[in-house]
């Protein structure tokens, strides 16, 4: 076996890794992949820390089977709750995907930024550690209750959305945020919606081209790049491949199947 021509895998709770691994391919288009859409049990975010890992095991599990050399965590929840779990257990590369805070802070002129996550990401041990480092800086943080369903359920740019949107974004804007820091690999595809709520000044961060790059970083360190032209992309879901489908576009095919 060709070690290095095997896949990357990719997993989350839902479609949203799918803006994560549209960074990926974008940098790494040689690179075979395997995504793993766990939407039947979306989102992780209002699970507990013991349920997370376990989810994240059964996920890295399938993903082995399927040859994968190295695995990307898609999902903010999973990489602050289990991460180090996954990396004491298994012996193949973990890339996490956490909140892009850092540089936010570096760059705040206000000294003042947003973070919209999940509550499992907002109250992990993980994340906590790393906003104490930033005592300099006001980070007011934003529970997305309600938007990974919405977004799950092809509801992207529905009324209800718009509402939740608002009411999230308007106490930051009122604390006079200039960085508004995406903490859940959903949001990605709420920009356009955010864009419209936000005054022009306020910059947005999600950790997409961040997570690529060490992707990159990795293959090239400990794995190695893929020797073929060209690229076998597969996604999987464990409900409805519909709404996966209009995500990844006619070029890719989104197959249902239990896991």
């Amino acid at each position: 076996m060709d070690y290095n021509n095997q896949p990357i895998g990719i997993f989350d709770s839902g479609i949203g890794g799918t803006s994560i691994w549209s960074a990926i391919h974008a940098l790494l288009p040689n690179e075979k992949t395997i995504y793993l859409a766990d939407s039947k049990n979306a989102p992780y975010g209002q699970k507990s820390k013991s349920e997370i890992i376990a989810l994240s095991m059964k996920n890295t599990d399938f993903l082995i089977d399927m040859g994968c050399k190295l695995i990307v965590v898609a999902c903010n929840t999973a990489t602050t709750n289990a991460i180090q779990e996954l990396r004491a257990k298994y012996t193949i590369p973990f890339i996490g995907i956490e909140p892009a805070i850092k540089p936010a802070v570096t760059h705040s002129k206000t000294q003042v930024i947003g973070i919209l996550a999940t509550q499992g990401t907002l109250n992990s041990e993980l994340f906590n550690k790393t906003t104490e480092k930033y005592q300099d800086t006001k980070i007011i943080e934003q529970v997305g209750h309600g938007l990974v369903q919405l977004i799950e359920n092809g509801q992207i740019n529905s009324p209800e959305m718009t509402l939740l949107l608002k009411s999230y974004l308007a106490p930051m804007i009122r604390e006079n945020i200039d960085y508004l820091v995406l903490g859940c690999s959903h949001y990605p595809y709420l920009i356009p919606q955010i864009k419209k709520i936000l005054p022009d000044h306020i910059q947005i961060i999600d950790s997409g081209q961040a997570v690529a790059k060490q992707t990159q970083n990795v293959l090239r360190e400990k794995v190695g790049f893929t020797s073929s032209s060209g690229s076998e992309n597969i996604f999987y879901t464990n409900t409805n491949p519909k709404v996966l489908q209009e995500i990844i576009g006619n070029n890719f095919t989104a197959i249902s199947k239990d896991f």
